[in-house]
């Protein structure tokens, strides 16, 4: 098992989307990089960064950041702890999460909501790694 957000998690992240045809399929007209943010609550001090360059159909590159002004991506989604642990086990998709208001996105929705499929491929790449979350 490999602990959520760190820099492992975000390798293997990686592995799984270069993995995926259907993602490669799903995405191969996106272009788009994220920081995915885990908002600080006790069991994080400080927010959490996990970057992740998404680039027709591959991931080029991904990291926990321990400094976010590392990079400036084109989109910037957080959330509390549980949305994402809830988005890993499948039990919230994240576009409704955005809908809804459970995630915060800066960025170009409408982008984001054209590529659905791509999301959802995404997310399925997330559920396939051996996800260790604090208790």
């Amino acid at each position: 098992m490999i602990d959520f957000g760190t820099d492992e998690w975000a390798k293997a992240f990686m592995e799984q989307i270069n993995r995926s045809e259907a993602y490669a399929e799903a995405a191969k007209t996106w272009e788009g990089d994220f920081y995915f943010i885990i908002e600080s609550e006790e069991h994080y001090p400080e927010p959490l960064h996990v970057y992740v360059d998404l680039w027709h159909g591959v991931c080029r590159e991904a990291f926990a950041a321990a400094d976010p002004s590392v990079k400036d991506p084109i989109f910037r989604m957080s959330g509390p702890l549980e949305n994402w642990r809830r988005v890993i086990d499948k039990t919230l998709d994240p576009l409704q999460g955005l809908l809804t208001r459970q995630f915060k996105l800066q960025g170009d929705m409408v982008k984001i909501m054209r590529a659905v499929k791509a999301a959802q491929e995404l997310v399925n790449c997330t559920a396939l790694v051996p996800t260790k979350f604090p208790e």
